[in-house]
């Protein structure tokens, strides 16, 4: 499944999901140390913020932040997995989600989401350096925002 996005108005959001940014936002300024004293100076059960804290996002944050997902078949052998993960992180891109599916007749479908805001080089370098290595049948973006 497509992960989709949409942009609404604070106004018509519900209160649990307006706290929860506002909680995100003091702990990024250092307002609050801990969830606990952040969620408590805002009104929010610490469970409302957890269910909502990796999907709600304000737009100015959106914007520092680029993902990119990738596609790929790998061999279903020990390291590949472990090597392809280590390239990611050798080029500054950070693994945000990852779905590996049973591998059949050898070979495994890995989709990863990547934060490449910090990557060392293009996405493309990034997709030709995972399909060069070793186990990897192929590789490629499927996914960009």
């Amino acid at each position: 499944m497509t992960e989709r996005y949409y942009v609404v108005r604070e106004d018509i959001l519900p209160e649990a999901i307006i706290k929860t940014i506002q909680v995100k936002e003091m702990l990024a300024r250092g307002d609050s140390l801990t969830v606990h004293e952040a969620v408590e100076r805002v009104g929010l059960s610490r469970s409302a913020f957890y269910k909502y804290k990796d999907g709600v996002y304000a737009l100015n944050q959106l914007e520092r932040e680029r993902i990119a997902t990738i596609s790929m078949d790998l061999e279903h052998r020990s390291g590949v997995l472990s090597t392809v993960l280590g390239l990611v992180a050798g080029l500054e891109g950070n693994v945000l989600t990852m779905n590996q599916s049973i591998p059949l007749q050898g070979f495994a479908n890995v989709v990863i989401s990547v934060d490449i805001s910090q990557l060392s080089g293009e996405l493309s370098s990034l997709v030709e350096t995972l399909r060069n290595q070793a186990g990897v049948r192929k590789a490629s973006v499927i996914g960009q925002g």
